[in-house]
């Protein structure tokens, strides 16, 4: 069995013996045929378990989690200190009504001014932004119906492109219009609800929208599952006057990190057709928006909120690591009124938020972050350095250097120790919660029309035992045991959103699906402390690499903080601004040139 390691007590652990070092997955690259072969391989007793078994030992999991001693006791959902309360913001009632929070975070933006707005003298190229639309159905340069009919004419069109471009999985162009002439009705009395009203959102696939069915992308689970209801997080925006325009394409189930699809189709990057969105949100990013692997991939805003911030209440995919639901946006004023909306914890977790209400950064006036005093930003050199292309980590490099000259930043060195147990930890935790959720369906026949990369996935799932878990919920109070630790020497901990921008679709992956954990590994090297630790965390567009592909660089921020994440993005967003590219696939739905 070989010698058995024994972990000093986290608390003890001295980081001048912490070396990095970088990290693989050790399984093969399969699609197509080959990758069919394989899962019926692994689905073959005996041989399957023999097959698994080997993988999980080549890739450390029998060695940290089996052979190893963890002193720590487990932490089965993120637990916090006690956060020291944020500077220039303003309170948010957490039970008040949406509408009422996202008229409170309006306030908290600068004033809006249409000329500089709907003039553009830079020929830099700009998303529409959410108070553009206000702006256009309160001056009468468009309706909601009319924007509501380019955007069903944008689907068509996107739709029956040749490679096809799924976008939505679900979409009723009459339940649209219906919402758009109720919407248009409001406008031309006067007497809009909310900011929002009128504004389209895009419903992942695994987030309940009445009345679209929710399949997380698959060809059954909805009947299984019927929806009866919205989601509570979509019932508070469909409040706000929000319209629905259906359900998104994802990869399905959310076991996966590049958005391929072989059920509906796999959405294309809208700057690089030949590209993957990234997952599991693929259609939302490609719609501009969406968590942080996809909106880093595709050059827009994500937020993922502290664990217990949003009712996660209608969403299929409920497990406390497998999904964090948070808002999405092409810009980070839209990403503050979306957040505003949907916050709000369901009564089982109010207890972990006890000692934070929500709040917003006041953004008012100006976003001077020496205001507030030095902003102090973690950065672990090595870890940051470690990624597919220099063009990723140089243009991180170079956001955080305008951030020191332009908002007196500081740069602050770190060490985050464990990075592979983190890494361990998260795949037993997010793999073994997952697999609860789908195995009684699994089991009742439905495995079956899995798609093949999401049957190897739960092979994996499978062979973890009960004292793998554990022994990873003991991993996660080490791991947040570190990172509070690091709180507190610093603000936020910066990094890369992702280890490499958008990878090539490859055509035998299109019909039968993809498998390639060492894409996965690049693509989530970053994000693992936001997932297993419940922490906030948002991706803020920064530039592109020499092919021309979005680079996201990503916040970390301490339990709760998601003002002070925002405020931070704002000023890189702001710093950063005149980079921005228009994406190759583009549909202006106001249409006012």
């Amino acid at each position: 069995m070989g010698k058995r390691r024994v972990l000093v007590p986290a608390e003890e652990l001295d980081l001048s013996t912490v070396k990095y070092e970088h990290e693989e997955y050790n399984a093969p690259h399969l699609t197509g045929y080959a990758l069919g072969f394989f899962v019926k391989i692994l689905e073959t007793p005996l041989i399957g378990n023999l097959v698994v078994n080997y993988m999980k030992k080549q890739n450390k999991f029998v060695e940290l989690l089996q052979n190893t001693t963890i002193p720590e006791t487990p932490m089965f959902k993120p637990e916090y200190p006690p956060q020291e309360p944020e500077k220039g913001v303003v309170d948010v009632e957490e039970d008040g009504k949406p509408e009422d929070r996202v008229e409170i975070a309006l306030k908290c933006l600068p004033p809006y001014d249409p000329a500089s707005c709907w003039t553009n003298e830079t020929n830099s190229f700009r998303y529409w932004k959410i108070r553009d639309y206000h702006y256009a159905y309160r001056s009468k340069i468009v309706t909601p119906s009319i924007v509501a009919e380019h955007f069903i004419s944008a689907i068509e069109e996107i739709h029956s492109k040749k490679p096809p471009t799924p976008l939505l999985v679900s979409f009723d162009a009459d339940e649209l219009r219906k919402q758009a002439a109720a919407c248009t009705r409001r406008f031309e009395k006067g007497n809009p609800l909310s900011i929002l009203d009128g504004i389209f959102v895009a419903i992942k696939d695994d987030i309940d929208c009445f009345p679209h069915p929710s399949k997380a992308a698959t060809t059954w689970l909805h009947e299984v599952r019927p929806v009866k209801e919205d989601a509570i997080c979509v019932s508070r925006l469909r409040k706000c006057g929000a319209i629905f325009v259906g359900k998104a394409n994802m990869h399905e189930l959310g076991l996966g990190t590049t958005g391929n699809n072989p059920n509906h189709g796999t959405t294309r990057n809208p700057h690089a057709p030949n590209r993957y969105t990234g997952g599991s949100s693929s259609g939302p990013a490609a719609m501009a928006g969406s968590i942080r692997i996809p909106s880093s991939l595709c050059g827009v805003v994500g937020l993922k909120t502290s664990y217990g911030r949003v009712d996660m209440e209608g969403s299929t995919c409920d497990a406390g690591t497998v999904e964090i639901i948070g808002p999405l946006a092409s810009s980070v004023e839209d990403l503050m009124l979306v957040y505003a909306a949907i916050l709000g914890p369901s009564p089982a977790n109010k207890i972990i938020l006890s000692s934070s209400s929500p709040c917003l950064p006041d953004l008012s006036s100006s976003n001077n972050l020496i205001a507030f005093g030095p902003l102090r930003l973690g950065k672990y050199t090595e870890w940051f350095n470690d990624v597919y292309s220099t063009d990723i980590s140089n243009k991180c490099e170079d956001a955080l250097n305008l951030l020191v000259k332009d908002h007196g930043c500081e740069i602050v060195e770190i060490v985050i120790p464990e990075l592979r147990e983190m890494a361990t930890a998260h795949v037993v935790s997010i793999g073994s919660e997952s697999l609860a959720v789908i195995s009684p369906d699994y089991a009742d026949g439905y495995g079956p029309k899995m798609t093949y990369d999401t049957r190897a996935n739960l092979a994996l799932f499978q062979a973890f035992s009960a004292a793998d878990y554990v022994a990873a919920q003991r991993l996660r109070r080490r791991i947040m045991h570190h990172h509070m630790e690091i709180f507190k020497k610093v603000d936020v901990i910066v990094t890369p959103t992702t280890g490499m921008t958008a990878p090539k679709i490859p055509s035998s992956a299109l019909k039968s699906g993809e498998s390639n954990l060492r894409v996965s590994g690049y693509l989530m090297r970053f994000i693992l402390a936001g997932n297993l630790l419940g922490l906030p965390a948002i991706s803020v567009p920064v530039g592109y690499d020499k092919e021309g592909l979005p680079i996201g660089l990503q916040l970390i921020g301490r339990p709760w903080g998601e003002a002070s994440l925002l405020r931070l993005a704002s000023a890189v967003e702001e710093l950063c601004w005149k980079s921005k590219k228009k994406p190759v696939s583009f549909y202006d739905l106001l249409k006012t040139n």
